[in-house]
């Protein structure tokens, strides 16, 4: 069955991201993601590789201990690619000032990296993933060890795509929110059928809100078309169709060019792809 299938993120073996700090669970592992840091609303410059040009930047690090292996449905207690480059996003937005004052939810936020990005920049951070493998409680260990970046109110609150008949806790949350994220979401079509619906919820509660999501899509040849497909990320664009011309929904969809600073140490691949979806 699929959700016995063992997964392992592909960042693990492109850059040695590995420290000796002892996990607080036996069978994680911590490592140190360093990034760069721009200093204030300074300019910011790329050069010809579209790799960062500044004055010397702040070079930080965020600490994250997470599992280096898990099955398909535990996938969110590892780090993966899209995380670094929804993180490269938040930092060109902050240094915009686009996050100042602003409320921002964070769906599947898995080990928390990109919320620990956000919460630099803005107002209130709201972290939320499914509360199963304890997820929620790894989120809270690494919000504790990279507080010195967490300038913003934080929280973590349990959110399951599945059910979209929310608490009066998360409703409020969500009412108040003005931007959302998320990062590599989608591996089965169940799981993506239920993200869409949820994200069609949200944006759909008190707009003006706005969506940024970063997917990578993931190749498998299959017999019947006898070529490498992305069938989640297609199943994804087919939802996502549906959705926008529900009348009920008054979105703008556009994807993103990928054409602002690279900030994280990681390979920025042709398969990353980036969406913002604002309601009006």
């Amino acid at each position: 069955m699929m959700s016995e299938m063992t997964v392992v993120s592909e960042i693990y073996d492109e850059y040695n991201y590995k420290t000796e700090c002892k996990p607080s669970k036996i069978g994680n592992i911590i490592s140190q993601f360093p990034f760069l840091l721009p200093r204030g609303k300074s300019k910011v410059n790329v050069d010809e590789d579209d790799d960062l040009d500044l004055q010397r930047p702040n070079k930080e690090v965020i600490k994250i201990e997470h599992s280096s292996k898990t099955k398909i449905a535990l996938v969110g207690l590892q780090v993966w690619r899209g995380a670094f480059l929804l993180g490269d996003l938040l930092i060109h937005l902050g240094v915009r000032g686009d996050l100042k004052g602003k409320t921002v939810l964070e769906l599947g936020a898995g080990t928390g990296l990109t919320s620990f990005v956000a919460a630099i920049y803005a107002k209130k951070v709201v972290c939320t993933d499914i509360d199963v493998g304890g997820i929620l409680e790894l989120i809270k260990i690494n919000a504790k060890c990279n507080e010195k970046l967490i300038k913003s109110q934080f929280k973590v609150l349990p959110l399951d795509f599945m059910n979209t008949d929310w608490n009066s806790i998360l409703l409020r949350e969500i009412q108040q929110t003005d931007i959302i994220i998320a990062a590599d979401v989608i591996y089965d079509d169940d799981v993506t059928a239920a993200f869409v619906a949820t994200i069609q919820k949200m944006l759909n509660t008190n707009p003006p809100k706005t969506l940024y999501i970063v997917l990578e899509k993931r190749y498998v040849f299959t017999i019947e078309h006898m070529d490498s497909v992305a069938p989640c990320y297609e199943t994804f664009l087919t939802l996502l169709d549906k959705v926008k011309t529900d009348p009920r929904s008054n979105w703008t969809v556009e994807q993103l060019p990928l054409n602002f600073p690279k900030y994280f140490m990681y390979e920025r691949v042709k398969e990353l792809v980036l969406w913002k979806i604002c309601s009006k």
